[in-house]
């Protein structure tokens, strides 16, 4: 099974996110790779805000990308500390951070899919994984297994993404259900597989419960 090392099996926000800034995580001091971790800015209401993108203006405060670590945070004042006066932490900022995760992965999905780079459907991906150009798959949550191994059987050095339903990579698309899609070799691959990764970290899933080699 593909393995997520805490440190570099994470993620880049964009495909121009640089990867060789290291930062240092509020919780467990330690520094990591900027791509392992997840920043948090103080808006001009002294609200906590989650910069999954890492686009948002101001001092950013680092955590490494896990959920425990941000519910570590808020338990103990982290930000308040860090940030040298009294903030405002929402008593969802965990959740949030997973929903812009999620968002940012099926985001990249549908921009991948306008630039050619995403090809979908049991049929296309069969075909797509034998020509030898796919850097790896995503499959719906509920496909049918059959048609998983199949494809699994051709690929089986392929790394396989199973976070989200057919009707989530649907609309991902543009299209009303989807249950196969396979991602061509290159940039867009490499951005798109880390941010999974991200997610994956944050979730706290491991051995290859969510993601992994087929």
């Amino acid at each position: 099974m593909w393995q997520h090392d805490e440190v570099s099996g994470s993620v880049v926000a964009t495909p121009d996110r640089p990867q060789s800034a290291t930062r240092r995580c509020l919780v467990g001091r330690v520094s990591q790779l900027q791509t392992a971790m997840l920043r948090f800015v103080i808006g001009p209401d002294a609200l906590v805000v989650p910069d999954v993108r890492v686009k948002l203006p101001g001092r950013g405060f680092w955590l490494s990308a896990r959920r425990d670590v941000v519910e570590t945070a808020i338990m103990r004042k982290v930000f308040t500390k860090a940030a040298r006066q009294p903030v405002s932490v929402p008593v969802d900022l965990a959740d949030r951070v997973d929903s812009l995760l999620v968002r940012q992965v099926l985001d990249l999905i549908g921009l991948g899919n306008r630039a050619g780079a995403v090809v979908c459907g049991y049929e296309k991906v069969f075909t797509a994984v034998k020509s030898g150009q796919i850097a790896f798959l995503i499959e719906a949550c509920d496909a049918a297994p059959s048609g998983c191994e199949k494809i699994r059987r051709i690929g089986r050095e392929l790394p396989v993404i199973n976070l989200f339903g057919g009707a989530t990579l649907g609309a991902a698309v543009g299209q009303a259900e989807v249950m196969h899609v396979a991602v061509k070799t290159g940039r867009m691959a490499e951005v798109l597989l880390l941010e999974a990764s991200r997610l994956v970290c944050y979730r706290g899933l491991s051995n290859g419960t969510k993601i992994g080699k087929s």
